[in-house]
């Protein structure tokens, strides 16, 4: 099969080996592909990764309960069996693999394996274009679950790339006191069309916001939003990257903020809200590549200002 492979060089190989199927998972042949700023991070060294990248897809599952039906699919594979597991937090079992990231191969290939709990099937209603969105859309609906925000708080998003703009349309529905910072144009024009306020960076009052959400991606991300929490606050972080933060940490302890952190979110409420129109995806589509331009489409998404670079697989 085709794939789109790392091993400390990114190359597209033609005749990549077809994965074998393990019991109780499922081969899914993929149609579509997202490339996300994780995938972009890997290729910097982020884990160690090594293996076929990609985790956010839609496919057509080839066996189990499934069968012929489109699919969506949660990342991590977790072994079902230890006590954080028995304890309902398989996304953070620690014998867990992680589909295109962590010690499996992923969707940037014409197939991909997964256990069939894993698999979530699609509505008619929620497009392929869309349907490449569910996990991203769902990490971003964590972050609610994670911290309360009420509709008196003042919130305050950071970083308006893809994550970013995803978050800011979940965080919205609460009804709060809103306001993403945005370095674009484009990311500025979307977020006003959705009714979301934005600001430049320097625009916003520091130590005034109930709420700041890091989406920024990189490892500055932490040191602005303490800039711009107010005492008591909380900084929620949503941020995954190759670099190490540095933050004032002692300004942290004495105001008492806390850090909150969120990745994997629910498939369920993610597919709900893109089958009801709730949230504006494919407004985010910069690009499309098939898969033997693969580089390529990785080389855009590592443009400034780019949002979502879709792989046309299958």
């Amino acid at each position: 099969m085709r794939a789109l492979v790392y091993n400390k060089v990114l190359r597209y190989e033609a005749e990549y080996p077809t994965p074998e199927v393990p019991n109780g998972d499922v081969l899914v042949r993929v149609m579509k592909a997202g490339v996300c700023n994780t995938d972009l991070e890997l290729v910097k060294g982020y884990l160690g990764f090594s293996g076929v990248l990609g985790h956010e897809f839609v496919g057509v599952a080839e066996g189990g309960d499934h069968d012929g039906q489109r699919v969506a699919g949660e990342i991590n594979l977790a072994c079902g069996e230890c006590p954080t597991c028995l304890a309902g937090m398989p996304t953070q079992c620690p014998n867990r693999t992680t589909l295109g990231i962590d010690r499996h191969d992923g969707a940037f290939a014409d197939y991909l394996t997964l256990p069939v709990e894993n698999l979530h099937p699609l509505p008619d209603s929620v497009s392929d274009d869309a349907a490449t969105f569910v996990e991203p859309l769902a990490a971003a609906l964590q972050t609610l679950h994670i911290t309360h925000i009420s509709p008196h708080q003042r919130v305050v998003l950071i970083g308006t790339g893809k994550l970013g703009l995803l978050t800011s349309q979940v965080v919205a529905l609460t009804g709060c006191d809103l306001t993403a910072i945005s370095r674009h144009d484009r990311q500025t024009d979307l977020l006003r069309g959705w009714g979301i306020d934005t600001a430049r960076p320097g625009e916003v009052e520091t130590r005034n916001a109930d709420v700041v959400v890091d989406c920024t991606g990189n490892e500055q991300g932490f040191a602005e939003a303490l800039k711009l929490v107010k005492p008591r606050g909380v900084i929620h972080l949503k941020s995954t990257y190759n670099g190490l933060p540095k933050a004032d940490l002692t300004r942290a302890v004495v105001d008492e903020v806390q850090i909150h952190t969120s990745r994997c979110g629910p498939f369920d409420a993610a597919i709900r809200l893109l089958a009801k129109d709730a949230v504006d995806v494919e407004s985010l589509i910069d690009a499309r590549y098939p898969l033997e331009e693969s580089k390529e489409a990785m080389a855009k998404a590592s443009e400034r200002g780019v949002l979502k670079v879709l792989l046309e697989i299958g």
